[in-house]
């Protein structure tokens, strides 16, 4: 009986450390108090509905929420495998006056419709205006931004002539394996979805 290998794990403490989960990794970049750029690392996100917004799971003791709530807007870069270095570097500690000089040596450029940074070494990026911020998750909050520019570099435009399969072989993606792993993700397949089904 399939019951026979569940292990039940107590909901009074952290769930997510017992096994592994596959999120998307990106950099949510805003503008800093002193007007320096920022770039924080997160995995905890989501497109959120079928309209363009996107959210992300934050702390407001993070200086990426402090920002959020001042500037109103933040960019979304979806780094490229090569960007991991990148990626990793934006997670370093803040300096005791909070700012985080390593994002000066980060590659970046600059957003077209807010003022934040993007990551060069990324391959899709979201522009965002701050529609609202929902707390009561804990110690974490949820930030939700509504999509008002949209780019992708074309290696990683899907397009009717391309095979799916192939263009991402080409192009691979970078995933974050909680907790504390990576990985590029060059094959996939088709969904078997079920005859009729409608999302």
């Amino acid at each position: 009986m399939p019951e026979q290998d569940l292990v039940e794990l107590a909901v009074d403490a952290s769930l997510w450390e017992r096994c592994f989960t596959v999120t998307p990794l990106v950099l949510i970049g805003t503008r800093e108090a002193g007007g320096a750029d920022d770039l924080a690392p997160k995995h905890m996100v989501t497109r959120f509905g079928w309209q363009n917004y996107f959210a992300f799971v934050c702390s407001p003791r993070h200086g990426t929420y402090q920002n959020v709530q001042r500037e109103r807007a933040f960019t979304v870069s979806f780094p490229k495998p090569e960007g991991l270095l990148e990626t990793t570097l934006a997670a370093s500690p803040r300096e005791a006056d909070g700012t985080k000089p390593i994002t000066f040596a980060l590659g970046t450029f600059p957003a077209q419709r807010v003022d934040a940074p993007l990551l060069t070494e990324g391959y899709a990026f979201l522009e965002c205006r701050l529609a609202r911020v929902v707390d009561g998750f804990g110690e974490e909050c949820l930030i939700v931004g509504e999509v008002i520019a949209a780019s992708v570099r074309g290696s990683y435009l899907r397009q009717a002539d391309r095979d799916d399969h192939q263009m991402l072989a080409d192009s691979p993606l970078l995933a974050y394996v909680y907790p504390g792993r990576f990985a590029v993700i060059r094959e996939t397949h088709a969904f078997p979805f079920a005859e009729g089904f409608k999302s």
